[in-house]
Parts: C-alpha cells; structure tokens; sequence
C-alpha cells in the first residue's frame, strides 16, 4: 500500500517550491539554527489526486504535534501522544474536502517512534548531535466518489489541532498537474 501513487515524480517540484520560495527572507530561521529536512514549526504534505483517489502523506517533527520529541515515559507524556495517535487517525477532520466529493478513508498508515515504531535513520545516517528527532509521518488513502468536486483543500483544520506548526510545505499533483506551495494558518487553502 505504501507509497503507492505518492511515488510519483515529485522531483520535478523543486523548481516550484523554489519560485514559491522567493522574494522570502528565510534567515530567521529560529534560535536553535536550520535543522534542514526536521524544522521545528513546519511539515510536509504530498498530495495526489488520481481519479478517484485521493492521497495524503505528512511528515512532521514530533514537536509541532505533541510539544516534544523524546520518548514518552510519564503519564502526562504517554496521554498526549495517546490524544495526537486519535486525532492523526481522522483525517477527514484534519484535511477540510468539499462534502460533494464524498470522500472516504480506504487506508492509512502512522508511523513514529513515539507510537513505539522504529526510528528511521537520517539519510545521512547521523544520530543529530546526539540527540534523536523524532518525526510522526501519516500516509492515507482516501476514495472520493465524485472527484471532479474537489476544487481545493483546506489546512485550516490541521493548522487548528495543531498550533505548533506554522508552516506545510504541500507538494500537489491533480488534474491540472504538480504545483509545491506554502501553507501557512492565514493561507491554509490550496486549490487542485
């Protein structure tokens, strides 16, 4: 099931998400400095719509979810990630669809080391300093009956359930072809 349609070729997205990207001053980057692919405060989403079905695969640092990213021991800890877990497995709560779509959920995945999986290793096979950033990536399968309803998607629930984050770097492929822009909570729509 993974991956799927998602293995389409975002590699051609760079260029879009460098155009989106311009004429931002991006050196503010935070006290702790750039943390390249993990930035606290931003996520990714790919998306693709392919006839009937709609894809979804978010990667986030476990911070902007659960507010930290070591593992859970105590209660309070093991509660709140027990309470993120339940609302990453809604995702017609978290991703705003046009109802006439009809849309619904046929599969998901969640994965990270804070729900006792594995941790994945860097692509550069680094630890980080020490110290081990966890990252919460959720990948859903949903089947929309009436596709051609889908005009957009809306962030502004995910944005609400989890205020940490600030930023979505969404890749899209739909039926009008790839776009890579920023969604932020005052730009939390983005049209297929």
């Amino acid at each position: 099931m993974r991956r799927l349609l998602l293995a389409l070729p975002f590699a051609l997205l760079p260029l879009a998400v460098a155009h989106a990207h311009e004429g931002h001053d991006h050196d503010h980057d935070h006290a702790h400095g750039s943390l390249g692919a993990h930035e606290h405060g931003v996520a990714r989403l790919n998306v693709v719509l392919d006839d009937k079905t709609l894809e979804l695969e978010l990667d986030s640092p476990a911070m902007n979810l659960v507010g930290f990213e070591h593992p859970a021991t105590s209660a309070a800890d093991k509660a709140k990630v027990a309470a993120v877990r339940s609302q990453l497995e809604k995702p017609l709560a978290l991703f705003g669809l046009a109802k006439a779509a009809n849309c619904s959920e046929s599969d998901q995945e969640l994965e990270s080391p804070l729900f006792g999986d594995k941790p994945a290793v860097d692509d550069d096979g680094d630890e980080h300093e020490g110290h081990e950033h966890s990252e919460v990536h959720a990948h859903y399968r949903l089947t929309c009956d009436k596709p051609a309803e889908l005009k957009s998607l809306d962030l502004t629930p995910l944005f609400k359930a989890f205020p940490a984050t600030q930023k979505i770097t969404l890749q899209l492929i739909g039926p009008n072809g790839q776009q890579g822009v920023e969604a932020t909570p005052a730009k939390a729509t983005i049209n297929f």
